[in-house]
């Protein structure tokens, strides 16, 4: 048996004639009576209290210590009692992974799973938590993907406890538990006039990044970090996506696009020209930003798209003021009542018109890799999940082929 019982009511002494007897202690008749000590893999000293007349309990765990130390299972039981929240914003803390992704996780966290599950110690799991968890991130009026991937997280952090020794398994494992159902809704790209009525509806500084989102599918935060330094090639008709804006714990920063993807997109030359118009009347910008984090090295560039004050189009600023009333003036969203603020439009974001663009480049036969590697898609896989419905029908292709090959035979009956 690893480790020994100690018995905290009695102490055995020994006499000047060397007899040992035992005798009370001052603890007698109070407090937890037997003390299970061991050592620990890490060559620390380990126990666990136990009442009186439960020392056959006591030898019993520590049995069971000694079972999972020779079956490589040994889970420090102090450190187990750790909670979700405490393990949870430790892992977050040592995470190396981009800041926007940490800010991105955390939040996640925070807001969905803490509040759920953050108190429970991390030996207390069972799969039924996790289930349970599944169902309320289920009932919550969340899109499916974005409850997948609170899961995701919450796999990622129990994960690392398991690596980190203080689980033995993760309970996201087990075969009775499931991600949470996933039934994305069909994109349902804008028609050309949509597109040109917003355009339109626009303080015209801003019209050309609708040419750009419609006409090369560029990101937002890609748009607002186009420069004239490195980022357009007229001559060649293309555009160089080496960067974007984006906003860290609400600190903006040049940063790399997203899944670190540059890319090169063609310009068509409508886009070329509307771009060279409004370089005539609004001349590029210098703008210096921190690179990747807030705390990064400083990069200046001169950005093609400013606001009013000669700085970067702010996200949210830009949403709020320019965007929204564009969508109300051209019809895609209801405007306001006195007092009101414009409803939720997610669906009418920036990003219609990478789905605009998407839509119109498969509508006219570009190849599924092709529209994926323009719109900077981690792989053709994810783009043919989101657009393959738009994808023009090959049924009518099909039925001409095997006519083709069954014609003749028919004929010749």
């Amino acid at each position: 048996m690893a480790g020994h019982i100690q018995d905290r009511w009695y102490k055995t002494e020994t006499d000047t004639n060397g007899k040992e007897t035992r005798v009370k202690t001052d603890r007698h008749g109070t407090g937890l009576r037997y003390r299970a000590r061991y050592i620990g893999p890490d060559g620390t000293e380990k126990s666990k209290s136990f009442p009186d007349r439960q020392k056959r309990l006591a030898e019993q765990w520590l049995s069971h210590i000694e079972a999972d130390m020779t079956r490589g299972q040994y889970i420090d039981p102090k450190a187990s009692r750790t909670t979700f929240r405490q393990f949870a914003e430790s892992w977050l803390a040592s995470q190396t992974t981009d800041p926007t992704t940490q800010v991105s996780v955390e939040t996640r966290l925070r807001l969905h799973v803490l509040p759920r599950i953050g108190a429970r110690p991390l030996d207390s799991f069972r799969p039924s938590h996790v289930q349970q968890l599944v169902r309320e991130l289920e009932e919550d009026p969340m899109a499916g993907g974005y409850a997948r991937t609170i899961y995701a997280n919450l796999r990622a952090v129990l994960s690392s406890a398991v690596d980190d020794g203080l689980l033995n398994r993760n309970p996201c494992n087990a075969k009775s538990v499931r991600p949470p159902a996933n039934s994305p809704a069909r994109v349902v790209p804008w028609l050309p006039e949509q597109v040109f009525r917003v355009r339109a509806a626009l303080e015209d500084r801003y019209r050309a990044m609708v040419d750009l989102g419609a006409g090369c599918g560029l990101r937002q935060g890609e748009i607002v970090g186009l420069a004239e330094d490195d980022a357009v090639d007229f001559e060649a008709g293309a555009v160089h996506v080496v960067r974007q804006v984006k906003l860290i714990r609400g600190k903006a920063v040049f940063a790399p696009p997203k899944c670190g993807k540059e890319r090169d997109v063609p310009l068509p030359t409508t886009v070329r020209d509307a771009l060279r118009a409004h370089m005539d009347t609004w001349k590029p910008v210098a703008v210096t930003l921190p690179w990747k984090k807030p705390d990064g090295p400083l990069v200046t560039k001169r950005l093609f798209f400013s606001n009013s004050a000669n700085g970067i189009v702010w996200r949210s600023n830009f949403n709020t003021q320019e965007w929204k009333p564009a969508l109300a003036a051209a019809g895609i969203i209801p405007a306001p009542l006195p007092g009101e603020r414009y409803a939720s439009a997610r669906e009418h974001g920036m990003h219609a018109l990478r789905h605009f663009y998407a839509s119109v480049l498969l509508d006219a036969g570009e190849s599924i890799k092709a529209v994926s590697e323009y719109l900077g898609h981690a792989d053709p896989a994810m783009t043919l999940r989101v657009y393959a419905h738009l994808m023009p029908s090959s049924q009518a292709r099909a039925r001409h082929a095997v006519d083709l090959v069954f014609r003749p035979l028919s004929e010749a009956a």
